[in-house]
């Protein structure tokens, strides 16, 4: 049912409190939402939807920017083996030319909320309402900070799309993508200018529709 989401932003000492006021009602299925990839100049923004069995604390767990590589990847490996779900959504770059960023991201939630093997009893995004998300939800703003089952969506999500980013990298070494994922670094930007576009490329942001005029 499309609502618009409430939004909480208070920090719990408790990384667990906003779930256990959930798991103490009965909700056992509480499902946090995060997306990785709103700002890069190429590649698909990947949404991940986590739910934590009750009392799971995932130790080490936060917004997955606050992480080196190879603790992401770790954390990422335990999340996928002792969560009760994990599921994920993406919006490839002709939908996010398509549809516009907003619209994609929400797409790609939408897929990842759909992949659950049962319905979430609750679920909670990372910033702001998604409007028409689809899901009755609430949004808290740095949630990825805040909130547990969040910050786990969060690491897998970016690992998934880092590595999908590198593993592209080798198919299109020149623009860095095995350093910057996709993000408008001088070293990307200096590649589009020089090469041109990708299939991969986002058309639709001003960094390529910038070299494309040159």
């Amino acid at each position: 049912m499309p609502d618009p989401g409430t939004v909480r932003s208070e920090r719990p000492r408790d990384p667990l409190a906003y779930e256990r006021g959930f798991w103490g009602r009965g909700f056992s299925r509480v499902a946090g939402v995060d997306e990785v990839g709103r700002g890069p100049l190429a590649g698909p923004v990947v949404a991940c939807a986590v739910v934590l069995p009750p009392d799971l604390h995932i130790e080490g767990a936060t917004d997955s920017k606050q992480l080196g590589r190879p603790r992401r990847e770790e954390l990422a490996r335990e999340i996928l083996g002792r969560a009760s779900a994990v599921t994920l959504g993406a919006a490839s770059v002709r939908e996010i030319d398509r549809l516009n960023i907003l619209r994609a991201t929400r797409l790609a939630m939408q897929r990842a909320l759909r992949a659950l093997p049962q319905g979430p009893d609750h679920v909670v995004v990372d910033g702001l309402p998604v409007k028409g998300l689809g899901w009755r939800h609430e949004a808290v703003v740095k949630g990825d900070l805040k909130v547990h089952s969040i910050a786990c969506a969060s690491i897998v999500a970016k690992v998934v799309r880092d590595d999908l980013m590198r593993r592209l990298a080798r198919r299109y070494p020149h623009f860095g993508w095995e350093r910057n994922v996709g993000y408008g670094s001088r070293e990307h930007r200096e590649a589009v200018d020089a090469l041109g576009p990708t299939p991969h490329h986002r058309l639709s942001f001003l960094g390529v529709q910038y070299s494309l005029e040159l």
